[in-house]
């Protein structure tokens, strides 16, 4: 336990960014403020609005430091960027990793990547793999990639905006970027074939205090102290590390948001198949977890428009028994399915509850196929914007056969990070046991099963 009472926890996702308090005592959220993380598409490419959400920062950091006031800063962030610094600032924008790239771009990259053995990392779209973004920026954009003088990994550039540090760190390495090899503990050969490793900043661990918040930067804020700013982690891991300091293997997480990537502790790394998004993250001590992952949030919002109707168990009946579902993938090119297009069946002028009945049936039984890919076993606990959804944990009970629980909150990232600044960990589960949906839904599973394997 550290001395620090509040930690201010910047927290960038894919869709949205957040600055979240929390209470070093309890673990407990204790405030928090929210932006859209917005994608520019104009100039070189499709890039994030990195000022636009340091601008956000700043303000909601300023707002917070007198109420209810933090000691201390911490970082996490979607693992699947990098940042080109130059002499002083941006070299080249951070581009959004779901901008594609032309067929000859991949096809030079591919040829480059190491194996999957090597890295553990599979071959995905646009700039999942951020060995493909550097790739592309260059060599389709040599003379702004001439000034890149330092390379950090997302979560660290947000750790150099506060402090002028550069660093990078294992967990977003370690994250499907083709730059890590996690049996080694060290970059792996595409930094050399790149020509990269001079540019890249040093590596630290997560739990080490970087410096302190520059001052010129403090007095903006209006803070009267020194402020100590923690490496920061991947936002997947940040979920992951509650539960690796209060758990023994075996269990599984589940950590949901606009991806649902599950870690397998004590899972096998041997069956890892990377042509269906399997994968070995790197946890905060530099280990290899088994993970998998599917763009399960991004794939709800599509299926509901957003729209998130509660259902009734009537409606659930009614779609278990007229076998309304969904088949793989809402989102192609990642997850298990990769190569699935999207079917529904039995999809007659439905209603927006049954269509959240369909989509959290569908959730559920991705999950589970992830969770069955990397060898999971042993409890399976929850966390982020599905924990709440109570059809989505039951399918998964009775799907899995084990244990599943909720926690509450609205993400475990913000804690994950905070535990690196010596906050402490809280985890009580939801309230409510999640009960198992029956043989009606073993018979929907079944089918769902079939259909996916004859399509």
């Amino acid at each position: 336990m550290s001395d620090h009472r509040r930690i201010a926890v910047i927290d960038v996702g894919k869709t949205n960014a957040k600055l979240v308090v929390v209470d070093a005592a309890t673990g407990v959220e204790i405030a928090a403020r929210s932006t859209s993380n917005r994608v520019v598409r104009d100039g070189l490419y499709p890039h994030y609005d990195i000022e636009t959400l340091w601008a956000f920062f700043v303000e909601a950091l300023t707002s917070f430091a007198t109420s209810p006031g933090f000691d201390a800063i911490s970082v996490t962030a979607h693992g699947a960027a990098a940042v080109l610094l130059g002499e002083n600032d941006l070299a080249m924008p951070v581009i959004d990793y779901e901008h594609q790239y032309p067929d000859n771009v991949r096809t030079a990259y591919a040829a480059q990547r190491p194996d999957f053995a090597e890295t553990r990392s599979p071959f995905l779209s646009g700039g999942l793999n951020v060995g493909a973004q550097i790739h592309y920026q260059k060599t389709q954009f040599p003379a702004e990639f001439s000034a890149v003088r330092t390379i950090v990994t997302y979560a660290q550039y947000w750790v150099w905006r506060l402090t002028r540090i550069a660093v990078n760190e294992v967990t977003s390495l370690g994250c499907h970027t083709d730059l890590w090899n996690p049996q080694k503990g060290d970059y792996s050969s595409l930094v050399d074939t790149l020509e990269l490793r001079p540019l890249m900043a040093p590596i630290r661990s997560a739990f080490d205090c970087i410096g302190e918040l520059r001052q010129p930067l403090a007095r903006q804020l209006g803070l009267q102290r020194t402020v100590p700013v923690y490496c920061g982690i991947h936002d997947s891991n940040a979920s992951l590390l509650p539960h690796l300091t209060s758990r023994t293997s075996p269990f599984s997480v589940v950590s949901t948001g606009t991806w649902v990537v599950s870690f397998a502790v004590g899972g096998r790394l041997d069956q890892l198949d990377p042509a269906r998004d399997t994968l070995a993250n790197v946890d905060a001590y530099g280990k290899a977890v088994p993970s998998a992952r599917f763009m399960g949030g991004r794939e709800f919002d599509l299926l509901t428009n957003g729209n998130a109707v509660e259902a009734d168990a009537q409606t659930l009946n009614q779609v278990v028994g007229d076998q309304f579902m969904v088949l793989p993938s809402v989102v192609e090119g990642s997850g298990p399915y990769p190569a699935h297009e999207a079917i529904l069946l039995n999809n007659q002028s439905r209603s927006a509850a049954e269509i959240n009945v369909a989509a959290s049936l569908y959730t559920a039984l991705m999950t589970n196929t992830c969770l069955e890919l990397i060898g999971a076993s042993g409890p399976t606990i929850l966390e982020g914007p599905f924990s709440r959804n109570r059809i989505y944990l039951s399918a998964l009970l009775s799907l899995s056969g084990r244990e599943v629980i909720a926690l509450p909150g609205s993400t475990g990232t913000s804690l994950g990070a905070a535990l690196l600044a010596g906050a402490a960990c809280s985890l009580k589960p939801a309230a409510g046991e999640v009960v198992p949906l029956g043989e009606a839904f073993d018979a929907y599973a079944k089918s769902w099963r079939e259909n996916v394997q004859g399509t």
